[in-house]
């Protein structure tokens, strides 16, 4: 990659990172502290490593010539694609509503209220939640058939092995601040399932930042703003919750490996809608601090995380998820006022990492044994 290919793409990216993070600052407000710190030092802390690596990356010549191209491409194509949807949907609209036009999707707009209005709050609980569960299936489907594919057709039938080191994320981080030119071995030495779910996240991550901002300003326009009607009167206010799935999930994906990722993001989707359920179906003892939640519904998102967990990464890590996912039922968002779409992911984590690093556990995933 030639120098003059580099820079400005590079410098397009940073500029981007910049005032997505400057936006991000613009539209939260003082009531939502507490997600509006966490957020933002996610979305910090992957843009800023993400161009580091992207320099280191321009240092190798091997990764140069051959892994830094697809990156940025990777990068800044979703950048590129969103603005150009922003500019399309604001003209569209500006043009429907000069032509007067634009009473038709007013109408259909509030049928859709009015329908939603008439679910009942356990309906709307699991319309709301579904779309994450569809999420995790859709990957794992997505990791399933990649999976049999390298097994089958690439492996002989062997089933690939978990390596200690490669999926201690600390210690691959500490080897590129140590060791000169070790960016390439530490890019080859990671699974490219592990890119395929980071670089889904963060698209999906930009296009949720994109619909924020447009819906919270008075002259720009996005193709899924309609998505409003399904937020609360403080999320309207605020930022909607999947905008916390999808910035605490693109840190979970970067900072993890595949198969920790999927365990945080298995808790995350099916784990979470277990409590709400159970609870507005069943429950009987509220908690104290939180009258809208029940012991029965933490009780039951408790052992359903576990259960999830150990199929991905065994009894040991499965209970430490399940212990976590457990306290942060009960204490959000009552007394600490912060979303567990967004403390979940990061969270669960962080936990990961220092337990991996620190402690040194392995994990088998139990579902490798099935495939």
């Amino acid at each position: 990659m030639s120098v003059y290919f580099f820079y400005p793409w590079f410098i397009f990216v940073f500029i981007s990172f910049f005032l997505i993070l400057f936006s991000y600052t613009h539209f939260s407000t003082k009531e939502d502290l507490l997600n509006n710190i966490v957020g933002f030092g996610a979305l910090f802390v992957v843009f800023t490593h993400l161009l580091i690596f992207f320099i280191l990356m321009f240092q190798n010549e091997k990764v140069r010539n051959i892994i830094l191209p697809q990156f940025l491409i990777s990068a800044y194509l979703p950048l590129l694609l969103i603005g150009i949807s922003v500019l399309i949907s604001t003209i569209f609209f500006f043009l429907f509503k000069i032509i007067k036009k634009s009473q038709c999707n007013s109408k259909l707009g509030d049928n859709f209220i009015t329908k939603l209005q008439n679910f009942s709050e356990t309906r709307k609980d699991l319309f709301r939640k579904m779309w994450h569960v569809f999420i995790f299936i859709g990957l794992f489907v997505l990791w399933y058939l990649s999976y049999d594919f390298v097994r089958t057709q690439m492996s002989k039938n062997k089933k690939p092995k978990i390596e200690p080191k490669t999926t201690n994320m600390l210690y691959l981080y500490l080897r590129i601040l140590t060791t000169p030119n070790s960016i390439k071995n530490v890019l080859y030495s990671l699974e490219w399932f592990y890119y395929v779910i980071f670089f889904f996240f963060y698209a999906f991550t930009l296009i949720m930042l994109t619909n924020e901002y447009t819906r919270k300003t008075k002259y720009l326009r996005f193709p899924f703003n309609f998505v409003e009607v399904l937020l609360s009167e403080e999320e309207k206010r605020n930022f909607g919750t999947y905008l916390y799935f999808a910035i605490g999930h693109m840190f979970a994906a970067f900072v993890c490996p595949p198969m920790a990722f999927f365990a945080i993001l298995a808790v995350s989707s099916i784990g979470d809608l277990i409590p709400s359920q159970i609870g507005m179906r069943f429950g009987k003892f509220h908690i104290p601090w939180n009258k809208k939640k029940t012991f029965e519904g933490t009780i039951a998102g408790t052992l359903g995380a576990y259960l999830l967990c150990v199929m991905f990464v065994g009894f040991i890590y499965a209970l430490v998820f399940a212990i976590l996912f457990m306290v942060i039922d009960l204490f959000t968002r009552k007394p600490l006022d912060i979303s567990d779409n967004l403390l979940i992911p990061i969270g669960s984590a962080v936990l990961f990492l220092l337990v991996r690093f620190y402690l040194d556990f392995d994990y088998t995933p139990i579902i490798l044994n099935f495939l």
